[in-house]
């Protein structure tokens, strides 16, 4: 089938698949083969909504932020993350007049009703709200056709805190579904040492020791050493990385990873695991190491010479990463120690 040559049309290479965007940054042609009539109606529809509808209207305060240069310039993960609630939120709010939104009095209430929609899932709600967000603040600067961005003091359903916020083995198994296997290694290791991803890439095989992995972390400038003991689990997961290269962790060139390339890559397969978005961070691997090391009854004194942590704040920190319930379960495992020792002295 003959392909006609189609301007602007984006094509994106992934993990042995082929996604087609009507433009850098614009939507997905879905449904349809490249040289079909249908893929044609579909890429010309999709062209035909890129005109500057009245300007009046919000619908063009989204089509011009789609292309602005703040939104081309996020990265492409993000973006494909975000077209589908550019899209829901031009079908629910596009025909309004952009200065209803000056308004607060009344538009407020219709966002949280939008948002209301999504309520089930706070933290997908949220994220909707996050892009509406972007959209309206883009109104306000640099089109300058708001006086006021609306979402602001519209507090978030999900209300964890950031730190709060960990990797369980449910959320691990979900990403690994559709991620790499070389993800999935950088995945594994991050919640079994706790290390950061900057730390992670230039592990190498000599670090490992007969008994522990010894590396000077490059948050403290190297003037700090992670020290974490070369426990069953943990040695699980190096059995399974093959020795590719004199760093442990390497993409799927089955070369080191190149700067960022990790956290890119990673972005990518996240946003294929959970295309609505999700609050999970490559960084809350850490609390879900904590977490592991504090249930297995460390101290925290003991788990912040492993992680490479300052004691002067390491009982707070550890207690913002590890769970409320993870917690809990620690301190009635120590009272019922204590209780059985009273009983048994």
């Amino acid at each position: 089938m003959v392909m006609v040559e189609l301007k602007g049309l984006h094509v994106v290479k992934a993990k042995g698949r082929v996604y087609y965007y009507a433009w850098r940054g614009g939507p997905p042609i879905k449904g349809a083969e490249p040289g079909t009539p249908e893929f044609q109606a579909a890429y010309n529809e999709a062209i035909a909504n890129h005109k500057i509808p009245d300007r009046k209207r919000f619908l063009s305060v989204i089509v011009r932020y789609r292309a602005s240069k703040a939104y081309l310039d996020l990265a492409e993960s993000t973006r494909r993350n975000w077209g589908p609630w550019l899209d829901r939120i031009a079908d629910h709010f596009g025909s309004l007049r952009t200065a209803q939104f000056d308004r607060t009095d009344i538009i407020r209430p219709l966002i949280r009703k939008w948002r209301g929609k999504y309520a089930d899932t706070p933290r997908t709600a949220d994220y909707g709200m996050q892009v509406l967000s972007r959209v309206l603040a883009h109104a306000v600067d640099p089109l300058g056709e708001l006086g006021s961005n609306p979402c602001e003091g519209i507090k978030q359903l999900y209300a964890a805190s950031r730190a709060e916020i960990i990797w369980t083995e449910d959320d691990i198994a979900h990403l690994k579904k559709t991620c790499s296997t070389e993800i999935g290694h950088a995945v594994d290791l991050a919640a079994h040492t706790g290390l950061r991803a900057g730390d992670l890439v230039r592990l190498s095989w000599s670090h490992v020791g007969e008994d522990a992995i010894v590396i000077t972390t490059g948050k403290s400038r190297h003037r700090r050493e992670a020290v974490i003991p070369l426990y069953a689990e943990l040695r699980e997961v190096l059995a399974r990385i093959p020795r590719r290269s004199p760093v442990i962790l390497t993409s799927s060139k089955k070369r080191p990873w190149a700067k960022d390339g990790l956290s890119s890559s990673f972005g990518e397969a996240k946003g294929e695991a959970w295309p609505d978005g999700d609050d999970l961070h490559f960084h809350d691997l850490r609390g879900t190491a904590a977490t592991k090391f504090y249930l297995a009854g460390l101290s925290e004194r003991e788990i912040a010479e492993m992680m490479a942590w300052d004691e002067d704040y390491v009982s707070r920190i550890i207690r913002r990463y590890v769970s409320r319930s993870a917690a809990i379960r620690e301190r009635i495992r120590k009272l019922d120690e204590a209780r059985k020792e009273r009983q048994n002295p």
